[in-house]
């Protein structure tokens, strides 16, 4: 890990010392601005493997991007040479069409320990993930631009949810996944991984995607479309376009909304996902 090479692979240019609040969340928004949330490695002929070097070739060295046993496994190495604590904990995503959750080990995501608080981070979702660390000392809304997030407790179980752009304060809330904060290890997510590369019943089995924060908004490549996402302001609601690609036009766009070139032909795909046969 070239710490130094891996702040300027996220764009981050300022003091990087000693770790703080103000600190975790710069690179966290950083991260998200610059390495894309993307399989395109399982759609290419390649197979996504867990080592910390080659993760670290594949997304400093080869500007890359990857899913969350990637992008957050590689962040926590990254935070833990800052000199942050990391706690990597196991997720389960709710999918938005069938309110079921994904199996255990479905999403890794990290719990920083600092000043005498715990922070949620997670570089490693796409939409609707959030941008700066979450606090798990609250059940409090905590707002981030035009979104609101909360971290909700049950017993034994918390929560990550939000609420959908205009819903405003009163609005509904809406789970994205669940968690408990049990330690994990990378281990523990690897027949997952193998998993999310296989199955029809994960979405990126399914569909070749690749998705990226920008300033004011997102672009997202899935199959043969490419959407803009503008976020809300005070003259207009969200605004989403998008536009149908032919197979010789997608190296291209990875290579301008993405900075993505892929070393083997990706095979475009964007098939219904399978309903798991077991409910979680």
């Amino acid at each position: 890990m070239d710490v130094d090479r891996f702040l300027s692979r996220i764009g981050f240019s300022g003091p990087a010392q000693e770790p703080s609040l103000e600190l975790l969340r710069s690179v966290h928004t950083c991260h998200l601005l610059s390495v894309p949330f993307e399989n395109l490695t399982v759609h290419s002929g390649g197979r996504v493997q867990l080592q910390a070097p080659l993760l670290y070739d594949k997304i400093v060295t080869r500007r890359r991007g990857g899913f969350c046993f990637e992008n957050n496994s590689l962040f926590s190495w990254f935070l833990t040479r800052l000199g942050f604590h990391v706690t990597l904990l196991s997720a389960q995503v709710r999918s938005p069409n069938t309110g079921r959750y994904g199996p255990p080990f479905d999403h890794l995501i990290l719990m920083v320990t600092l000043e005498g608080g715990r922070w949620l981070c997670d570089v490693g979702f796409g939409v609707p993930g959030f941008w700066s660390p979450l606090s798990l000392e609250t059940s409090a809304p905590q707002e981030q631009g035009h979104r609101v997030y909360r971290v909700r407790r049950t017993t034994g179980m918390l929560f990550v949810e939000w609420q959908k752009e205009g819903g405003g304060p009163a609005g509904d809330w809406t789970e994205i996944y669940k968690f408990t904060l049990e330690p994990r290890r990378l281990e523990d997510f690897r027949e997952m991984c193998l998993y999310h590369q296989s199955s029809p019943c994960s979405i990126f089995f399914c569909k070749s995607l690749c998705t990226l924060l920008k300033p004011g908004g997102r672009v997202t490549y899935i199959g043969h479309r490419l959407i803009t996402t503008t976020f809300p302001s005070e003259a207009t609601g969200l605004v989403e376009t998008s536009r149908d690609l032919e197979d010789e036009e997608i190296p291209e766009v990875l290579k301008e909304h993405f900075g993505i070139e892929l070393p083997s032909p990706l095979r475009p795909k964007d098939e219904a996902v399978t309903l798991p046969p077991v409910v979680y």
